[in-house]
């Protein structure tokens, strides 16, 4: 299916319309398009971190279903290996832990930590074998303090976007940041992916549909700025609410930063509080659903409840009513599609650019 070009101009441009957001064929076609040609946060949470750990893992389950795995060598680099066997397809690894060597356990074949095809029972007499599509497929992987990050095949690298990250949040110890399981959470939102993405990507709703994040925030001195690939939106308060405390040499310094909103295409939000960070991964079910994983990782606990970061569920839940009243009025015959406020929808302007550009590359 063609997707209509969004024009560079956004006073000039128009949103994609309302049958993207409908069409299976769209969907479906996303997978390749999109998904695989982009970079994923992998939720490992505390799993591969040390030599000889492995981690296995579907990509994006009931979407991609790609079965992966997470290892480290004897020399603690971080690698990605596909988690089917050169043989007959079985999934080698089931659990996370330690192995020195990956053996299938449906036939004996074996493979070196790095991938590489090293025995297999009753195999003396073929001929031309091993060749090198018997090593186990790498999977590109690229690793940000404690977060591993791949992709099926790159078109673009991700280290220039954390590197932009790391411009803004690298004064923090984000190594150190401790991954909190008890505070992390799972939401099921009946609505297309990337409309739960078009309503994450502007601050206007800010005051209509979040009144308590509103009297944190500074509407007025609300920004977003547009890099490649990613964007981000500063969210300023004032001295009565817990904000960074910005070295000197910080391009923000002076400024009360209540919250740095990163977003990430297609389908990652980094939200840096200064309690820490809470990661949002938007994941494709449906045309008409998605699950959005809230992954949290605390600094400082004592800010955990203060601030723009004090009610994530709350601030959630009102985003849930309004992208699945979304969902439900883009099925409308009269609704084809709308217009970017060129002052406070940029990051839309730009996620539907590039939706646009990667669905008819």
């Amino acid at each position: 299916m063609k997707i209509p070009d969004i024009n560079i101009d956004i006073t000039l441009a128009s949103t994609l319309p309302s049958s993207f957001y409908q069409s299976k064929e769209c969907f479906d076609q996303m997978k390749e398009k999109i998904f695989a040609s982009s970079w994923q946060l992998i939720e490992s949470g505390e799993n591969a971190q040390y030599p000889e750990e492995v981690f296995p893992f579907n990509l994006l389950p009931g979407f991609m279903n790609e079965p992966l795995l997470l290892v480290r060598n004897n020399s603690n680099k971080l690698s990605c290996l596909s988690n089917v066997c050169t043989h007959r397809g079985n999934i080698l690894v089931d659990h996370p832990g330690k192995n020195k060597k990956l053996i299938c356990n449906y036939h004996g074949r074996k493979f070196s930590l790095d991938g590489k095809f090293e025995s297999m029972p009753e195999f003396g007499e073929t001929k031309n074998f091993p060749l090198p599509c018997d090593d186990l497929h790498k999977v590109s992987a690229h690793q940000w303090n404690q977060f591993p990050f791949i992709s099926l095949k790159p078109a673009f690298e991700i280290k220039s976007i954390l590197d932009k990250m790391d411009e803004r949040i690298g004064f923090l110890p984000v190594s150190q940041f401790r991954y909190a399981s008890e505070f992390s959470r799972e939401y099921l939102v009946n609505a297309h992916w990337a409309i739960y993405c078009d309503n994450y990507l502007e601050g206007f709703h800010i005051p209509f549909v979040h009144p308590d994040l509103n009297k944190i925030l500074d509407y007025k001195n609300y920004s977003t700025e547009i890099y490649d690939y990613c964007n981000l939106q500063v969210g300023v308060s004032d001295e009565s609410h817990e904000c960074f405390e910005l070295p000197k040499d910080h391009v923000d310094f002076g400024k009360n930063i209540a919250a740095y909103y990163f977003w990430l295409f297609p389908n990652m939000m980094f939200n840096f509080y200064p309690w820490g960070v809470s990661i949002n991964i938007v994941k494709p079910m449906s045309e008409k659903q998605c699950k959005v994983s809230f992954i949290t990782y605390i600094y400082d606990e004592s800010k955990f409840d203060k601030g723009a970061g004090a009610m994530l569920d709350k601030v959630e839940r009102e985003d849930e009513f309004v992208v699945e009243n979304v969902q439900r009025g883009i099925s409308s015959r009269f609704y084809e599609s709308g217009r970017f406020s060129p002052t406070r929808e940029k990051g839309v302007h730009q996620f539907h650019s590039l939706i646009s550009k990667f669905m008819n590359a």
